[in-house]
């Protein structure tokens, strides 16, 4: 199950587009803004000739997928995690009962950047920005066509705290493109049970798995920021 929903305004100078996909993570993985076509090419079967460990050898341009070195989604509490203090607040211009993405990708011509601001959900009070898109959801299950529901203002998703990790990974779809900066909130927010049983119903039975394995970190530093990382 994805849904789609469009922002018609430059929310900063680095980003040009912002969608928004919703999965969820029995476990859950993130997208890209232009992926959707090719989803039934490939499924999260561990076994099967399509899963996650056949994806680099489906298509030549998804060989990242097999052979790339920076590959998400990794393990956020590893050892390699780095504190850093007052860089900065987090700007808006895994393994949870939830997640989702926010992915900016820039429309420059010959440029191609890609950025992803994740938060986690555990089970608590629902989720005021959700119940706003419960109603969709619902007319999605039983049903494999995308649908668009509408331009929203992404002010209402709530980040919760000021702190957030960060690290360098890739798309964790095909075609696994890598260099994608990823930036997720420390902060685990909460949605209830009945969001997460909806958005369950919601998913296709292609993809009711739709989480890829954790990948290897290969060296990579991950960072946390935040005013005081200590505590």
């Amino acid at each position: 199950m994805k849904n789609i929903i469009k922002n018609p305004n430059k929310p900063a100078a680095f980003i040009s587009s912002f969608l928004i996909f919703l999965a969820f993570f029995s476990c859950l993985t993130s997208t890209a803004a232009h992926e959707g076509e090719n989803e039934r090419e490939f499924d999260y079967a561990e076994e099967g000739e399509k899963g996650p460990l056949h994806w680099g050898e489906i298509h030549e341009e998804w060989a990242a997928c097999k052979n790339g070195s920076m590959q998400s989604p990794i393990d956020m509490s590893s050892e390699r995690v780095k504190m850093i203090p007052k860089l900065g607040k987090l700007k808006r211009n895994y393994r949870y009962e939830l997640e989702l993405h926010m992915v900016h990708e820039t429309l420059n011509p010959g440029v191609k950047k890609i950025a992803v601001v994740g938060l986690f959900y555990k089970v608590g009070p629902p989720d005021a920005f959700i119940s706003k898109l419960m109603r969709n959801v619902g007319s999605m299950i039983d049903k494999k066509d995308e649908k668009k529901i509408g331009v929203i203002n992404p002010a209402e998703i709530k980040m919760g705290g000021k702190k957030y990790y960060r690290y360098i990974g890739s798309l964790t779809i095909p075609p696994c493109t890598e260099g994608v900066i990823w930036t997720i909130s420390k902060k685990i927010m909460t949605v209830s049970r009945e969001q997460v049983k909806l958005l369950r119903e919601a998913v296709h039975d292609y993809a009711e798995r739709n989480a890829r394995p954790v990948q290897q970190l290969n060296h990579r530093e991950i960072q946390l920021y935040g005013p005081n990382p200590y505590i």
